[in-house]
């Protein structure tokens, strides 16, 4: 078998199961193990496979790619590379769809930071990762590792939406009138306020600092180290 059907076979067991154990099977393993034997075995499963993608790319030889995207395209994935590293840590910060111990999650008045930005910034920022790594260094290799962390991030997002609106109801509903899903949308459509729009603080800086180490580590240019050669 050769690494990339390896690869993919690994990608998809770490997509399959994390999507299975997120929405269908949640409540029955819930129900069996109860919601610390569940989130043991959700996270056994998640590092496992996990565990199984890590491995077979670094077994993996060097790739040569189908394309490499012309330099103006790496100083443009390098600005998106910064939107999605301030959208990551803003959504460390106040986040109404993460798990609430109270069952009450609280939505604010108007849509702030990231959020009047899209209320998946996490999701969003995985998303576009997958793209610029995709766009500019096509090897099979990249292409299947971006289209299973893409993929997830689109899928969980969405399904996030529907149960969201079943579980919580209304509260979720009016958050989706006056948010979007689509990056930038509710700005566009007047739904959320420009003035509204800065992240804050924490997320500018967390965001800047991560973009910095993470180009710096890069195995080729990129952020600052592109621009200044």
């Amino acid at each position: 078998m050769g690494q990339s059907t390896c690869l993919a076979l690994a990608m998809a067991s770490f997509v399959g199961t994390h999507l299975l154990l997120s929405h269908p099977l949640r409540a029955p393993t819930v129900r069996a193990l109860g919601e610390k034997g569940f989130l043991g075995l959700y996270s056994l499963i998640s590092f496992a496979t996990l565990g199984w993608v890590i491995y077979i790319i670094w077994r993996s030889p060097a790739q040569t790619p189908l394309w490499v995207a012309p330099l103006w395209g790496w100083h443009v994935a390098t600005l998106v590379m910064l939107i999605a590293t301030i959208l990551l840590v803003g959504s460390l910060i106040g986040n109404p769809a993460m798990v609430d111990p109270t069952g009450q999650p609280k939505f604010p008045a108007q849509a702030r930071g990231v959020y009047a930005i899209t209320r998946h910034p996490m999701m969003w920022s995985f998303i576009l990762w997958a793209i610029v790594h995709a766009a500019l260094w096509g090897t099979p290799k990249t292409l299947i590792i971006a289209a299973g962390i893409g993929g997830l991030s689109l899928i969980g997002a969405l399904g996030q939406d529907a149960k969201k609106a079943k579980t919580i109801g209304a509260a979720w509903q009016d958050w989706q009138a006056r948010t979007s899903f689509i990056p930038f949308a509710a700005l566009l459509g007047g739904r959320a306020q420009w003035s509204a729009v800065m992240p804050g603080a924490i997320p500018l800086i967390g965001g800047l600092v991560l973009w910095l180490v993470a180009s710096w580590l890069h195995p080729m240019p990129t952020g600052p180290w592109l621009w200044t050669g």
